[in-house]
Parts: structure tokens; sequence; C-alpha cells
């Protein structure tokens, strides 16, 4: 469904009296999305965005997905447990990873942003974690996350590479269907494995999908297809 902004609470309402079963939704309206229901998970709270909506016994129920969906998206590529992880950004995008990152057996978590006083902001409410600005990085780190907007705007985030181990893993949240993004161009580059958010993407749907009809996808079907075509 392409959604009008000025009505998105009205077509919602509209989806769901017509007897809709499930949406999934995405930028720019998940915090609307949040506002909207009645009911929600505790993922959803942690986040305080939503994007999955469902009807229940004349409720509106919201959950986030997107953590757990880049939790087993990352799996495919490493085990987390005991890991080192840096998250570049510190708007809606880390916020709703935080949560399930923090709860996978890693060791560590820094948040770094280009004005700290963000990153400070989720620090004072997930207080398990670092945070500094992009300029006051220093340490190495076993998986480097962005989470910014850069790579939507086709920019390239400048790091030190005193931040890389031999087996660093570089994460994209954002995925280009045409070519690898800016920050897996620059991870390239620099000899690290890394892969965009497409297998992110997909396992936020599946999760979804559960939710609505309690089946579970294969995953690696679709994404391999997706990757395919």
């Amino acid at each position: 469904m392409l959604i009008d902004e000025d009505s998105f609470e009205k077509q919602v309402s509209d989806f769901f009296a017509r007897g809709g079963k499930g949406l999934n939704i995405t930028l720019p309206f998940k915090e609307r999305s949040f506002a909207m229901a009645e009911v929600k998970t505790a993922r959803c709270l942690q986040a305080k965005a939503a994007n999955t909506l469902w009807m229940q016994n004349g409720l509106l129920h919201a959950d986030n997905t997107d953590g757990i969906g880049l939790i087993r998206d990352l799996t495919r590529y490493m085990d987390l447990t005991n890991k080192q992880i840096l998250i570049l950004g510190a708007g809606g995008a880390a916020r709703g990873i935080l949560g399930p990152l923090l709860d996978s057996g890693i060791s560590e978590l820094t948040l770094a942003n280009r004005t700290v006083e963000k990153a400070l902001a989720l620090q004072n409410e997930f207080q398990a974690i670092d945070c500094c600005s992009l300029m006051e990085l220093k340490g190495q780190f076993d998986l480097i996350i962005n989470a910014t907007s850069a790579s939507l705007e086709k920019e390239t985030i400048q790091l030190p590479l005193g931040l890389l181990k031999s087996t660093t893993y570089c994460y994209d949240l954002a995925y280009n269907a045409k070519e690898p993004t800016a920050f897996v161009k620059w991870a390239s580059a620099h000899h690290c494995k890394s892969s965009d958010g497409l297998g992110m993407l997909v396992e936020q749907a599946a999760e979804s999908f559960f939710i609505w009809h309690g089946i579970r996808v294969n995953t690696n079907v679709v994404l391999a297809q997706l990757r395919s075509s």
C-alpha cells in the first residue's frame, strides 16, 4: 500500500475496518504506528516505534521486528557471543536494534554519532552501552553496524582504519538492489567481509508474517531468490 502522509492514520483504520489481517510499516510511519497502537509488545515499547500492526480482540496491537530481524540475519555470518560491537548512528534505526543486540550475548556495545548528545540520550535508556562522537572513536571491533542514513544518501562515512581487525565484519542496515551501498564498498575496499540490510528486511518481514499467521517462512530461499534477481 502506498499511503499518503497526511492520511496515514485514517488509511490504517480503514484497512482494518475492511477486515485486513496485518500491516508491515516502513519509514516514515513507524513512530505514528506506535502512537496509534493500543497494545504494544515489550520490544516495541523499547524501540518506541512499530513496524508490525494487527487487530486482535478489537484492539490494535503493535510490535517491532527490526531488531530480531537483524539478529537472525547476522547469525548467518557470525556468532555474536562475546563480540565487541560498534553502531554508527543514534537515530531511530539504532534504537530499534539496541535491545535485541544487548540480549544476544555480546560483550561490549559502543554507540558513535556525529553529535554525542543523541548517543548519550540512548545511553541513559540502555545503560549497558558506551557512547562517543565519531571523532572520538577508538579501539577495535568484531562487528561494525552502519545505522546512519549515509548509505541512503550515497555518502561514505570515513572511519579510522585502526577500528578494524583482520576479522571485523561490517553490516549496513540499508540496502541497494542495484549496487553495493557506500558502506559496503568502504568495507570491501579495506578487505572486510560485509553485508547490506536485505537479509534483515527479509527476516523482519518473516517475523511479522509469523505474528499474523503462526507460520515460519524459509527465509534462506526467499533471500537467495532476491539476491539472484
